[in-house]
């Protein structure tokens, strides 16, 4: 690629880019032997097949369909429904067996396998799963019978879901960031959890949710922690807009507390904030150079709560919504 005078980006080594004139441009991702191809002009995509396949044997597939697993279509659709998890689940450690022949019994359980299979449909296209299949996978090595019953609940959403995804559209290329935090949502370890998305054109291109490595004392503190997370997702995305030659405007990351976000622009030493680690607190100083900025956002329109706790059924279809998830 590099021989064809593409560029080769920092953010990601898979990733090559080459302009045109006229603003034109083609953007080639590489994964192993799989390679998608975006521009504006089909001869000039034709013309580097034609090139490509000079050095190696390839194959032409012609539009993209599928890629790493991910179907891509091109449609209209409704609204998403149900809830990915039930609020009648309060998943511990505490229910978890403790005689011998019980653990036998549950080992039998493909547990594991289903927990992996769901969290790589979270990973790819399912973001409105990301908290569920983060609690279940904390039980991969020591199971109940609740623990399990929570993962076929997951998968009969899925099953009456399975026409959901993520849709992308529309010329206004925005990028936009969503932070939020659940205070002590783990029963075990009374960490909080960190909920983080980001969308791209409309729809959700990059998502958290995830256990803070600390405990918050505080709602201020995990929401603050949190922040200090999306921060740093948003300086890569930053950088790689960047050299995509898509630069934006303002990049903004939104968050419902306001006393996190006074937090984040008040530099002076607190009895109440001592004791937060100093890798948060550089969060202050991006904020300062303006490398991004923080902005408040009301809770209803926080499409990241669904990431940090069990919501309601119509406040999990709100936040889809807000992250572009619609039916095929």
């Amino acid at each position: 690629m590099m021989s064809h005078e593409y560029t080769k980006t920092d953010a990601d080594h898979c990733v090559y880019v080459k302009r045109f004139q006229g603003d034109k441009f083609i953007i080639l991702l590489l994964y192993v032997d799989d390679m998608l191809i975006v521009g504006q002009d089909k001869e000039m995509i034709g013309d580097l097949k034609k090139e490509l396949s000079k050095s190696f044997d390839m194959k032409n597939l012609g539009p993209a369909k599928q890629i790493l697993g991910m179907k891509r279509f091109n449609m209209k659709g409704a609204k998403p429904v149900s809830m990915s998890l039930a609020n009648h689940f309060k998943l511990s450690r505490v229910s978890c067996p403790t005689s011998q022949d019980e653990k036998e019994v549950l080992a039998a359980i493909p547990y594991s396998s289903a927990a992996g299979s769901l969290m790589y449909a979270m990973v790819c296209t399912r973001p409105d799963i990301a908290h569920a299949v983060g609690v279940v996978s904390r039980f991969l090595s020591n199971l109940c019978k609740e623990h399990w019953e929570a993962v076929k609940w997951i998968l009969r959403y899925l099953k009456g879901s399975s026409d959901n995804c993520l849709c992308f559209g529309g010329s206004n290329l925005i990028l936009k960031g969503y932070t939020d935090a659940d205070m002590a949502g783990d029963l075990d370890g009374r960490k909080s959890t960190s909920g983080i998305v980001f969308t791209f054109a409309g729809g959700a291109v990059s998502w958290q949710s995830k256990l803070q490595k600390c405990v918050a004392l505080s709602t201020t503190e995990a929401e603050y922690i949190s922040m200090a997370e999306a921060g740093k997702e948003m300086l890569w995305l930053k950088r790689f807009l960047d050299q995509l030659g898509m630069k934006q405007e303002r990049y903004v990351i939104h968050c419902d507390s306001q006393s996190a976000l006074d937090l984040s622009k008040n530099v002076m030493y607190h009895s109440r904030t001592k004791h937060i680690d100093v890798r948060y607190h550089w969060l202050r100083q991006a904020a300062e150079e303006q490398q991004f900025l923080l902005e408040k956002i009301h809770s209803n329109k926080n499409p990241a709560d669904m990431l940090t706790k069990v919501v309601a059924r119509e406040k999990l279809q709100l936040c889809a919504e807000l992250i572009g998830m619609d039916r095929m």
